[in-house]
Formats: structure tokens, C-alpha cells, sequence
């Protein structure tokens, strides 16, 4: 892997986004588990894979951090721009998910200003100040978590979690996609199972 390669012109080395896209994604899986179980009053895994891990938050994060630093020093076109581009995050990835699983994990149909239950008034005013936290606190926070550990490591971690990531959300996406195979394979194996008894 070439982890000292430069990022598509971002001045950032191909490690360090690895190691922000999982820490950020690892980070938003948390915060909304917690929110939704403290809601539901029961366990909610937030996540599409089985581990802790919500990809929207690491590329949206990401995303914000390199678009939007030039407005870094102004905190009002920062809210602004923030508020906009993580609204039409949100609309994007609704559309693709609706494309591909039929279904968005989310729904704001109850919220005043809603636009067919995937975007709200209320959500695109809070994208506005979690910006601004990404800028003010957030990212420097990341950075630290990210430099805690020995690079070495974090090549290693970072390789580990791509695969892990690719492996577990193409099993989920073939279990969203086409639910009568798990069925299937079960039926073949039980088959096998008596067959070899037999």
C-alpha cells in the first residue's frame, strides 16, 4: 500500500486519511448507537456491517475537512457551507441507498421541513454546527487519536480494517440484495449434511 503517496492533491498522506476515515467512522458509529439505543431503550447497532463502523461519517468528515478549509477562519460562511454541503451529503447517499437497497436507514417523515422523510430542516441546521465542531475541536482530536500509535501499526490496523470493512459490507450488501441465497446455501449444505451420513 502506498501510504506516503499524497491524497489527490490535499497535501495529506494516503495514511492519514485511512487512519481519519476509520477513526471518524469508528466515532459515528458510536455517538448513534448510543443515541438511537438511548431513544429505542435497547441496543441499536447504527451500523450496516456488523462492526462499529459507519463509512457516511468518515466520508462525510473528510470530505468537510478538505472542501471547506479555506473557510476555516470564518465560522459564519464555515456554518453556512457546512450546513449546505453535509445537506446534500445526506441527499446523496439517500439516493444511492434507495438505488441499491430499496430502503434509507433513516427517517425524518415526524420532523417539521422534511423532504420526503430524507432531509429535514432540523438535521441541516445541526450539520451546520458539527462543522463547526469538526474544525474547532473534532479534527485536531482525531489527529491526536491517529498519532497515539506507532505508524507501523497503523499501516497494519489500516490494512486489516479495509479488508475487514470490504469483506463484511459485501456480505451485508449480498444479504440486502439477495436474501433467498442464505436460504439457499442452507438447503444445499443440509443436503450435503444427510447425503454424507447416509
Amino acid at each position: 500500500m502506498p501510504w506516503d503517496l499524497a491524497f489527490f492533491g490535499t497535501g495529506t498522506d494516503v495514511y492519514h486519511i485511512v487512519q481519519w476515515f476509520f477513526i471518524y467512522s469508528i466515532l459515528g458509529w458510536i455517538v448513534e448507537t448510543i443515541y438511537m439505543s438511548i431513544c429505542g431503550r435497547r441496543f441499536v447497532n447504527r451500523g450496516f456491517i456488523f462492526g462499529p463502523i459507519c463509512p457516511i461519517y468518515g466520508f462525510g468528515a473528510l470530505i468537510a475537512y478538505f472542501l471547506l478549509r479555506p473557510l476555516a477562519d470564518n465560522l459564519v460562511l464555515l456554518y453556512l457551507a457546512g450546513g449546505i454541503m453535509a445537506t446534500a451529503w445526506e441527499f446523496l447517499v439517500a439516493k444511492v441507498m434507495m438505488a441499491v437497497f430499496g430502503e434509507v436507514w433513516w427517517d425524518y417523515s415526524e420532523k417539521p421541513f422534511n423532504y420526503k422523510g430524507i432531509l429535514c430542516l432540523e438535521s441541516s441546521v445541526a450539520w451546520g454546527f458539527y462543522v463547526i465542531i469538526l474544525f474547532t475541536f473534532l479534527h485536531k482530536f482525531v489527529m491526536f487519536l491517529s498519532d497515539l500509535y506507532p505508524y507501523q501499526t497503523g499501516c497494519i490496523l489500516g490494512g486489516v480494517l479495509m479488508v475487514y470493512y470490504l469483506v463484511d459490507f459485501t456480505v451485508h450488501l449480498c444479504k440486502a440484495k439477495f436474501p433467498e441465497v442464505p436460504d439457499k446455501a442452507r438447503r444445499i449444505k443440509n443436503k450435503f449434511v444427510s447425503f454424507c451420513r447416509s
